[in-house]
């Protein structure tokens, strides 16, 4: 198995874990907050999409990210979440088909990258430093793996806290 291949079967497999977590959420499911400021499900969603898209598209690839900043401006890193009443949010299925385009189109750019550009350093928002949770390319495309997987975790509480049944 290449590291290519490696990358995008934990990427699926977390991302099926992801949607498994979602199947049956409808409704005020989406946008239940466990308190003020905490994420939410939707926006949860929003933010992997704009995960994938930063960190592989333009911090990886370094092109420009592809998501338009209509999207993304719903799903800003590092603030506390707006809830549904104090923000108008894409609607729900917005959110999803740009969360599942965006993991394909994810997928199919990482199958080609060279190993070369994999091992070359990865570096923060700011263009110069090293980045703290990876140190290499390959490694920021590694650390959507643990992005995600920590966020499905909390849309697991969100599913338990909304009174939807337990999942492995």
């Amino acid at each position: 198995m290449t590291q290519n291949e490696l990358l995008i079967d934990h990427l699926e497999g977390t991302r099926d874990w992801t949607l498994k977590l979602l199947a049956d959420f409808d409704g005020d499911d989406w946008t239940f907050q466990p308190a003020g400021g905490m994420a939410h499900a939707l926006w949860l969603c929003g933010h992997l999409a704009c995960a994938q898209d930063l960190l592989v598209f333009n911090r990886v690839l370094g092109q420009p990210a592809t998501l338009d900043v209509k999207f993304t401006s719903h799903f800003p890193i590092g603030s506390p979440v707006k809830s549904a009443v104090e923000h108008d949010y894409p609607p729900v299925d917005v959110v999803r088909s740009t969360m599942d385009d965006m993991h394909k189109r994810t997928l199919a750019a990482i199958a080609e990258i060279p190993d070369d550009v994999l091992a070359q350093p990865a570096f923060a928002g700011d263009g110069t430093s090293i980045h703290p949770h990876y140190r290499t390319k390959g490694g920021a495309i590694a650390h959507l793996n643990r992005h995600e997987a920590f966020h499905a975790g909390q849309i697991s509480s969100i599913r338990r806290l909304v009174g939807k049944s337990f999942l492995r």
